[in-house]
């Protein structure tokens, strides 16, 4: 499969990149503090650049595709699943508990996800409604709740003001806004010396946030800490395998999706977790070891089930 073939080798970029930011905190490049320097450049600045750099050059109907109701819901089950067995098994704060969710809900559609789609899938598009899904819905949920949970209060105006703390999500909704309004008047309206910019600075998102995640692992064992391993492996069975069976139950049974739809369904909830995971848990401090090992042992597995996945349904 030549297209499988290219995945694993989109695997390979991440883990070079990745690579690199160890070896860099290694030989102490940047100093002690190059790790949250890209964390917070990335967040604030980099990652919004880059979700409107691509949702605006979407058509406003493939990043509405039906296909996001399988996103969503088959994301918002293994999510519930979680928090279900952290209330029974894990007794998390209410903090780690949603790094835990989002490690186990939250797909790389950008670094991972798009050669995915490229070469898997043949279309880089399908993975605009899940970029739409988790920057409109479910990170402003998840950075609400680590918010509020971290400043040790919930009130209405805490939670009223949270799209004025999430770049990721201002950025999203202005591509969108672009996007549609290219559908209404026929030709893109941003001028191309102000998206070139735009366009150049969301490109060094994934490089910072690859870079900073290898920096995270300098100096640290994954799965030592007892306390966390259980829930680590819970978030990776839950990420890698739970989540694209029930996608393909709900694609095939509810939805009715056959032939690429269907397939496109299940390879693109095989995704392993995002990296923009381990940047919440750096913005608020809270969970990193738990973020670090659930995104690592995600991304290590992945590649096994998304092979598995191409050769039943491709």
């Amino acid at each position: 499969m030549p297209g499988l073939l290219s995945a694993m080798q989109g695997f390979c970029v991440i883990g070079i990149v990745i690579a690199v930011g160890y070896v860099a905190a290694r030989m102490r490049i940047g100093g002690p503090s190059a790790q949250m320097v890209l964390n917070k450049f990335s967040f604030f600045v980099s990652s919004p650049c880059l979700m409107f750099a691509i949702l605006s050059k979407e058509p406003i109907f493939e990043i509405f595709h039906s296909s996001i109701i399988v996103a969503f819901f088959s994301a918002f089950l293994v999510g519930v699943v979680f928090l279900i067995l952290n209330r029974l098994f894990f007794h998390m704060g209410a903090a780690d508990a949603t790094i835990g969710a989002l490690n186990s809900l939250y797909l790389n559609s950008n670094n991972i996800g798009l050669p995915i789609a490229t070469y898997i899938l043949g279309n880089p598009a399908l993975v605009a409604p899940i970029l739409v899904m988790q920057q409109a819905i479910f990170t402003p949920v998840g950075l609400t709740v680590l918010d509020v949970t971290t400043k040790g209060k919930v009130t209405v105006k805490e939670i009223a003001k949270q799209p004025l703390h999430q770049p990721l999500l201002i950025g999203s909704l202005a591509g969108i806004l672009v996007s549609a309004i290219t559908a209404k008047i026929g030709y893109f309206p941003v001028p191309k010396f102000i998206f070139d910019p735009i366009d150049m600075i969301g490109d060094s998102a994934v490089p910072m946030i690859l870079m900073a995640f290898g920096m995270s692992l300098h100096g640290t064992r994954p799965m030592q800490q007892k306390g966390d391993r259980t829930a680590t492996i819970t978030v990776a069975v839950l990420k890698n395998i739970v989540m694209p069976v029930i996608a393909f139950l709900l694609a095939y049974f509810v939805m009715g999706f056959r032939g690429a739809t269907l397939y496109a369904c299940v390879v693109l909830a095989a995704l392993p977790t995002g990296q923009n995971v381990y940047n919440y848990a750096a913005r608020y401090n809270v969970g990193l070891t738990f973020a670090r090992d659930g995104i690592l042992l995600s991304t290590m597995t992945s590649p096994i089930f998304i092979a598995i996945v191409a050769f039943l349904l491709s």
